[in-house]
């Protein structure tokens, strides 16, 4: 099964550089897309009870992250395909000018896809650290090219930005690995003898040697964190979110950044086993406060609603962080915030590239009227701006209200305050204009023909749908994975 969920995307991926039809291509991209969610399905219960000591194997947060990956691919790839036949007409985001079209463009753009999906199943299903950084480095090094789509030299340096820092993150995750291979020695054995595999560490934290393991868990948080959009480790982020097709953008900020989140789990995992819980949860709530404070800043007034959005997902990633560093009820809050802020960027950044195909701009004082010329487009867009900032009914109001009750059960009245300021912020910076974009009338230079088609809207209303459904419901199979995952890195 878990060769499986690798190789089926992998596959697929190496299949659609040798297919010579772009339908065909599209056909598999969606095929593989529905099949990899099954197989993800296949493997949800059994992982609860998760993995045997092994290398590979999936535990409750592996599949919760690995899940919330697989069903933002199999939206995003039915969006794909009406993203693509319009860029095949020289239309789409591609069509205003900002790129070109070049021989086997869609062919290495659906491949790469395809194998962002596989690498993304490789970290979820890694339990040995080793493993796991090879697995993040190999998301970089697929999802580049998506990044890069366009080809022109904003995309250009959005690229190079992403690789280059994401690449020093990683290096200093390596070191944190190194670090941590040191840690495993006690007093009297040989340094760098033990084991890698987050099992083995976990049953043998009480021999770790505590300096060694701090300073890995600081290293793997600067990492990781750099690849999640921790601030100050985040300025790759608003470019390659901003540059990249809208899907290529939603899988960036509700897939890649949960599975860096991942491996920062696994390190904190050790580090509580060996009673450094204090120590480490007061990294993850200091970095995550200061993301919350950065992206508000950054929110208000911001011209470019893409990079909005992305500046939105640095919050987010804040949200998680101060969740699992507080410990207790609110490490479920964070588990639960993660499915949720991942189904309301998704789509708000499918929304988005509808916004732009039809505006053929980013800016937001050029996109007016969309709720007269795109009426469903923009009733989701009004639909995703109360969802990802935590407006009830929706899904994301009860984990931010989960958090802050562990906030406040803690007994952290400065960590509640600044949580509710940095959230008020972001909410006030998101909503105007936001809601501008949707009032008043249309600019008299609209492109003709502008329109909602099925395949671009059917896809981000079935996410809306499913994170207002979080909000009135917790289905059992998932409340179980929540539960179990929280368990598994010291949570109530």
């Amino acid at each position: 099964m878990i060769a499986a969920l690798v190789l089926v995307p992998a596959g697929a991926g190496g299949l659609a550089l040798v297919l010579r039809s772009d339908a065909l291509r599209r056909v598999l991209l969606v095929a593989a897309a529905f099949a990899h969610l099954g197989l993800v399905a296949a493997a949800w219960r059994t992982a609860v009870r998760g993995p045997g000591g092994g290398w590979l194997g999936l535990d409750p947060a592996g599949v919760l992250v690995l899940g919330v990956a697989s069903v933002l691919f199999s939206v995003a790839a039915v969006y794909a395909v009406g993203y693509l036949a319009r860029e095949a007409l020289a239309g789409g985001e591609g069509g205003a000018g900002k790129g070109r079209a070049w021989p086997g463009r869609e062919a290495l753009f659906t491949a790469c896809l395809l194998f962002f999906l596989a690498t993304m199943t490789l970290v979820a299903v890694s339990q040995n650290l080793g493993v796991l950084w090879v697995a993040v480095e190999a998301t970089t090094l697929a999802s580049a090219p998506l990044i890069f789509f366009h080809r022109h030299h904003r995309s250009l340096e959005a690229t190079w930005k992403y690789l280059l820092i994401c690449s020093v993150g990683i290096a200093v995750a390596l070191l944190g690995n190194f670090f941590l291979a040191l840690a495993t020695a006690g007093p009297g054995s040989t340094p760098g003898s033990g084991s890698l595999v987050v099992s083995r560490l976990v049953a043998d934290a009480a021999g770790l040697h505590v300096r060694w393991l701090r300073a890995a868990f600081v290293l793997l948080l600067v990492g990781y964190g750099t690849k999640m959009g921790l601030a100050p480790l985040h300025t790759w982020l608003p470019d390659a979110h901003a540059e990249a097709p809208s899907m290529v953008s939603a899988l960036l900020s509700g897939a890649l950044l949960n599975c860096a989140f991942l491996g920062i789990l696994r390190a904190y995992q050790v580090v509580s086993a060996a009673g450094e819980t204090r120590f480490a949860g007061g990294l993850l709530v200091d970095m995550g406060l200061f993301s919350m404070a950065l992206a508000a800043v950054f929110i208000v007034a911001q011209p470019d609603y893409k990079r909005l959005l992305a500046y939105s997902s640095v919050e987010h990633m804040g949200i998680l962080a101060v969740g699992v560093g507080l410990g207790g009820g609110a490490v479920f809050g964070a588990m639960l915030h993660l499915v949720n802020h991942s189904l309301a960027k998704g789509m708000l950044f499918l929304v988005a590239g509808n916004l732009l195909a039809a505006y053929r701009s980013t800016a937001t004082a050029r996109v007016r009227g969309a709720g007269a010329v795109l009426p469903v487009t923009g009733a989701l867009w009004v639909a995703g701006l109360l969802a990802i900032t935590g407006t009830p009914p929706f899904g994301p109001f009860l984990s931010e209200l989960t958090i802050l009750k562990g906030a406040v059960d803690g007994h952290r009245p400065v960590v509640t305050g600044l949580f509710l300021l940095f959230l008020a912020s972001a909410f006030v910076g998101m909503a105007r204009p936001m809601l501008a974009m949707v009032q008043a009338g249309p600019p008299e230079d609209l492109q003709p023909g502008a329109r909602d088609r099925w395949l671009s809207v059917v896809p981000p209303a079935l996410l809306g749908l499913a994170v207002l459904a979080l909000g009135v419901w917790l289905p059992p199979w998932l409340g179980g994975v929540l539960h179990a995952a929280a368990r598994m890195v010291g949570g109530g």
